[in-house]
């Protein structure tokens, strides 16, 4: 992860936030591409927007943060 992602201009410097996503709450097509996985984990822009689905909790904290985002945990 050495990219950045465009999360566009309207996001830039806010808290985003940071959230567990059950599997079965994901349509079957992402499913399918982690049978593996109990949860990902959502990174959501302060509109509730999702931005980004990740497999762990610390990607999804390192993607905003590689991003200048500030994340925030959501239970």
């Amino acid at each position: 992860m050495n990219e950045k992602f465009d999360f566009g201009p309207e996001n830039a410097g806010n808290i985003v936030y940071i959230r567990r996503v059950a599997m079965d709450s994901l349509p079957d097509e992402v499913r399918r591409q982690v049978p593996e996985a109990e949860a990902l984990y959502a990174v959501h822009g302060a509109d509730g927007e999702r931005l980004a689905l990740v497999k762990d909790r610390s990607l999804a904290f390192m993607l905003a943060r590689q991003n200048e985002l500030t994340p925030v945990s959501v239970h």
